[in-house]
């Protein structure tokens, strides 16, 4: 397999990686065979994944533009991914020229590509750190130089915690991060869930297997235990609801059964 000259000399890039499988649902070029067979196997149980992938991108932008509409224009965005078009800086800065934006992934492809898009942008920087790990996110110099954690941030966590077990406390690195930010900051959050996929539990129990196998475990979470993760926030209105459904520019009426697959919601620190 030929080596891309987007891609880190430091990744194997015979195992399939998920940053670059959501790129391959989201119809982006980052990704490599193993990744699009992983996705494909997925997709023989739950077709409808790139359409959730869709809609999950949708409920982003919304929910940015939302935190612009609230005077926001600090966004920390906690895994995410290989930016494609409409990323979170993109659509900040399009509004608000001058918003700041930091992105934080594990993935070193989708920091490299990152640092690649970004380059000559001075208000936005990509830091390779781990969820699991806030303090070093928030003690990171981009961090330090573009967000003041005095002033109130968009914290968006869109589709990353449900890849991080329970072993790992992902509830307290939610909680870590809640409390370093100021009143009136905002949590953007979107997790997966046999909830709302229309198909019976167990094909869906046969798509989060492909996960496994990959050694990239996906957390189907209750909507109750994703509600959790918002202790402490003061949820914004409709609160935690299906992807497609969270404030839509559009009637849901057509909507892609798919797209209300999942959870996603805004909250508001006091």
């Amino acid at each position: 397999m030929e080596r891309p000259a987007w891609a880190p000399r430091s990744i194997d890039i015979s195992v399939p990686s998920v940053a670059r499988i959501y790129d391959y649902y989201l119809g982006g070029s980052h990704n490599f065979e193993v990744d699009r067979e992983a996705a494909r196997r997925a997709m023989e149980f739950i077709p409808g994944l790139p359409k959730i992938m869709q809609a999950n991108r949708a409920f982003m932008r919304r929910a940015v533009e939302f935190a612009l509409d609230e005077g926001i224009t600090q966004f920390l965005d906690i895994g995410s991914g290989i930016p494609t078009a409409g990323h979170v800086h993109e659509i900040a800065q399009a509004v608000r020229p001058g918003a700041r934006v930091v992105y934080v992934d594990h993935d070193p492809v989708a920091v490299c590509h990152s640092q690649a898009v970004l380059e000559g942008n001075e208000d936005a920087d990509v830091v390779a750190a781990d969820l699991r790990e806030p303090r070093e996110i928030l003690e990171s110099p981009p961090v330090q130089r573009l967000l003041d954690l005095n002033r109130p941030v968009a914290l968006l966590l869109v589709a990353i915690l449900h890849f991080v077990e329970d072993a790992d406390e992902p509830y307290k690195a939610v909680a870590r991060l809640r409390d370093a930010l100021a009143p009136g900051s905002l949590l953007i959050l979107t997790h997966a869930s046999y909830e709302g996929i229309p198909l019976p539990e167990e094909r869906s129990r046969a798509a989060v297997d492909v996960y496994r196998d990959i050694r990239n475990p996906l957390i189907m979470r209750s909507r109750e235990q994703i509600a959790r993760f918002f202790e402490g926030y003061e949820m914004v209105e409709p609160g935690l609801v299906p992807l497609a459904s969270w404030r839509p520019r559009t009637s849901l009426e057509d909507e892609d059964p798919y797209a209300f697959s999942g959870f996603a919601g805004v909250g508001r620190t006091a």
